[in-house]
């Protein structure tokens, strides 16, 4: 949520799931309507495999992670709700890196995550301190799998003794310092310290791992467990194998940090862009060079070649320790050369780009069953910096006519326009509702003015934004040429409305020269989304850039309009809309393929992607580092953006009337021209006066002036804005207040914004007993989601405390 709260939304399922299935579902659900503020701790102890929902199992994982590292604390008896879990940077990124794509990801990051950490760490001491058993009893009553760590600890450390680089140690608490902290004693003491049950109790984890390892068992036989040893790197390789079993024992093991985080043995990497291709685009040829990794260390083939000499388990190799399996080992080599000879002179950036999304796809057989990663090269990760972080840029001014200052954080959104502009990719600017897209676009097309040979860009919007497009335009670059290829509309900018003659217009060879000739006149062409399917003319000239506005428009590939946008020519494309793209995975794959073409392979090939992710959450990390280069997206609470902003930001959005609103429009204004002309003095103010109002109630929705009805979108133009506006606020999981001036629209209102927002809201006037005004309120202001509220101007006015909203609307 935008207040970073963390809330659970039921929602109807397409498929039924069993009775196991949908009696966790409604667990979790009942969990957080009971206790907000504990809700995430309880999940934890969910059964690791049900069926649920991506984000519900994202955010279960982290809670898990919590509860096991809880569970290994070795005296957590006796601290309870003193007991503190860390959790380290790396951890926190890689659950960042793997989120889901899904409502809200924009605001979590690390500092978020770090915070629910936090928050865990609260829930279980305010839970464990309102008990009044055991721990061990409380986390069997959560879940009886969940099991308490021993007291045994099991410590390798290296050596400077190179014969044996190795120590090892046993040892176990022995309770708490006088510093707080756990006190650890040689496994030795314990002989003296316990003695017949209490000792077998210390120990029995012990002689659990001794059942399941010869080496465990044979330290115990031999007595050498109770003391400390120096090991070859023979044994401690047999040791750090093992350590599986001995934590499943309930062993407490102390490692070096470079096995527990570069254990992965040998694989390949395969870098991609190192050097500055000829030339620059999706199309454009990259360098490719294949390597060897040993754990995270870069080895040659001549030192893969000498280690097949030694033996095998651990070698020390570049200053550290490394795993070495001669078999694997062989086989990378051998895969590095067939990979080699595989890649030819190079690959797309397109096809190096996607390799981070299907790896295997291209190299998985020359591979043979060798594991590989993707990276970039040095030109490539250069370029990919820069488009991560805009203030990179290099500084871009606007061109001569653009007449507006713009915000810093919109100088930097023009810089990352025409960064890749000059490497010919496409852009999504995202930046949040208010934050000014438009004007950013309209500077973007103002460094153009002075390349004359350029041909002209097209700008598809849906209908109700052509007049905020016209007005944004003759506010801050009047100097643009623009033509609006709409029936009936004449841009201030126009010489001509060109739109009739050209959409009559046939596929002949000369009647596509005249209409190149013509469109060349302009700077900008501005058409709807409805219209581009219609105006033939559009598919046959090529234009410098097409822009989509509220490009979510295109999210359905299957759809008429999404397939006739697609078929549009033109050098590059820039997309903008103001719902956060990486909600929908399903949305991504139709806006990628406008944007960058085959940057996310075919549809087939994305959907089997898509699949495998629920399984394999670690591909969102790589679907996440090819499609965020193209993104840019800033919100209003960002530190950057928000020390730029006013207190408020207000725009004025126009909404056209609809065909039966202008019908009733114009002959109203007949009638009272017929009447004012028959009458005079105060009679004629009066008439004035009251047909202004029923004016504004026709604009509002003809079914308020005539007074029954079913209030339809489709004969409101201000309905299909306020929808337009809503869906946005929406897919944020935003709220907003919906003020009108006429106590009888508030239930129509709201009737319409629950088929929007899919939830129910709530509505505040006048005839509202005062009693009832305060569970509104509250109700509006509370964890669950509620999204709106529809007041009346006289009841809703100052005093009232609603600071959950995010937006208000004066309809």
């Amino acid at each position: 949520m935008p207040d970073q709260t963390i809330v659970p939304e039921w929602e109807n399922a397409s498929k039924k799931f069993c009775k196991k299935t949908d009696k966790i579902q409604n667990d979790i659900y009942s969990s957080f309507i009971q206790d907000p503020e504990n809700w995430l701790f309880d999940l934890g102890f969910c059964r690791q495999h049900a069926e649920l929902s991506s984000s519900i199992n994202y955010f279960a994982g982290i809670s898990r992670l919590f509860i096991h590292k809880l569970s290994r604390i070795p005296e957590l008896e006796a601290l309870r709700h003193k007991a503190v879990v860390d959790i380290s940077d790396h951890e926190l990124n890689q659950f960042a890196q793997i989120l889901p794509m899904i409502t809200g990801a924009e605001y979590l990051n690390q500092e978020m995550l770090s915070r629910l950490w936090v928050r865990l760490g609260t829930s279980f001491s305010l839970q464990i301190q309102a008990y009044g058993e055991t721990v061990a009893s409380f986390f069997h009553a959560k879940n009886p799998l969940v099991h308490l760590a021993g007291r045994v600890f099991f410590h390798l450390v290296e050596n400077k003794n190179s014969d044996l680089p190795f120590a090892f140690m046993a040892t176990y608490s022995a309770g708490m310092g006088g510093n707080g902290k756990p006190r650890h004693l040689p496994l030795k003491h314990a002989i003296q310290a316990y003695r017949d049950d209490d000792l077998i109790k210390l120990l029995s984890t012990v002689y659990t791992a001794a059942e399941k390892s010869e080496l465990i068992e044979s330290l115990i036989e031999t007595g050498e467990l109770f003391h400390p040893l120096a090991w070859s790197s023979d044994e401690a390789f047999l040791f750090l194998k093992e350590i599986p079993l001995y934590e499943e024992s309930g062993v407490l093991c102390r490692i070096p940090n470079w096995w527990k985080q570069h254990s992965k043995g040998v694989r390949l990497n395969l870098s991609f862009g190192d050097t500055i291709p000829s030339f620059v685009g999706m199309d454009a040829l990259v360098d490719f060079n294949p390597g060897l990794l040993l754990g995270d260390t870069t080895i040659s083939s001549q030192e893969a070649r000498k280690m097949l000499e030694a033996s095998e388990g651990l070698v020390f190799i570049k200053n550290r320790w490394v795993r070495v399996d001669h078999e694997k080992l062989k086989l990378a080599l051998e895969a590095c050369d067939k990979i080699k000879h595989l890649a030819g002179n190079g690959l797309t950036i397109s096809e190096a780009m996607r390799m981070q999304l299907n790896p295997g796809k291209i190299f998985n057989k020359a591979a043979g069953g060798i594991e590989f990663s993707v990276s970039n090269g040095a030109w490539l990760e250069s370029v990919i910096e820069k488009l991560k972080n805009p203030g990179l840029v290099k500084n871009v001014k606007p061109g001569k006519g653009f007449c507006a200052d713009l915000r810093e954080y919109q100088e930097k959104g023009l810089n990352w326009l025409c960064f890749l502009d000059s490497l010919n990719f496409g852009a999504c600017l995202a930046d949040d509702m208010g934050l000014g897209k438009t004007i950013q676009v309209l500077a973007f097309l103002s460094t153009f003015k002075k390349k004359k040979t350029l041909p002209a860009s097209l700008l598809i919007v849906p209908a109700s934004l052509i007049s905020n497009w016209d007005s944004e335009i003759e506010k801050f670059y009047p100097g643009l040429i623009v033509h609006v290829a709409h029936p009936g509309f004449l841009s201030s900018n126009s010489k001509k409305n060109l739109s009739e003659k050209k959409e009559k217009s046939v596929n002949g060879s000369k009647s596509v020269q005249k209409n190149k000739k013509e469109l060349d006149q302009y700077d900008l062409v501005i058409t709807s989304y409805a219209l581009a399917m219609r105006y033939e003319w559009l598919m046959d000239y090529h234009w410098h850039y097409v822009i989509l506005d509220e490009a979510q428009a295109i999210k359905n590939p299957g759809t008429k309009q999404t397939r006739a946008v697609k078929k549009l020519k033109s050098g590059n494309r820039i997309v903008m809309t103001g719902t956060p793209v990486e909600n929908r995975i399903s949305d991504l794959w139709s806006l990628f393929d406008f944007l960058n073409p085959g940057l996310l392979g075919n549809k087939s090939e994305f959907t089997s992607f898509s699949k495998k992710l629920k399984k394999y959450p670690q591909g969102y990390a790589g679907l996440r580092n090819i499609v965020s280069p193209y993104i840019l997206r800033r919100l209003k609470t960002d530190k950057t953006v928000i020390s730029d902003l006013p207190d408020k930001v207000e725009m004025k959005s126009f909404a056209d009337l609809t065909k039966k609103q202008i019908v009733l429009y114009k002959k109203s204004v007949a009638d009272l021209k017929e009447t004012i002309s028959a009458s005079e003095g105060i009679q004629r103010k009066g008439l004035v006066l009251s047909s202004l109002m029923k004016f504004k109630q026709l604009c509002n929705h003809p079914d308020q002036l005539i007074g029954t009805g079913e209030y339809k979108e489709s004969e409101s133009g201000k309905f299909q804005r306020l929808r337009g506006i809503c869906e946005i606020i929406y897919e944020k999981r935003e709220r907003v207040l919906v003020f009108t001036q006429f106590k009888e629209m508030t239930e129509p209102i709201r009737a319409f914004l629950e088929l929007i927002f899919n939830h129910k809201g709530l509505v505040l006037h006048g005839s509202v007993a005062v009693g009832k005004r305060k569970k509104i309120i509250q109700t509006f202001q509370d964890e669950i989601y509620c999204p709106f509220l529809v007041l009346s101007l006289k009841a809703g006015g100052v005093g009232l405390n609603l600071t959950k909203a995010n937006h208000v609307i004066h309809f």
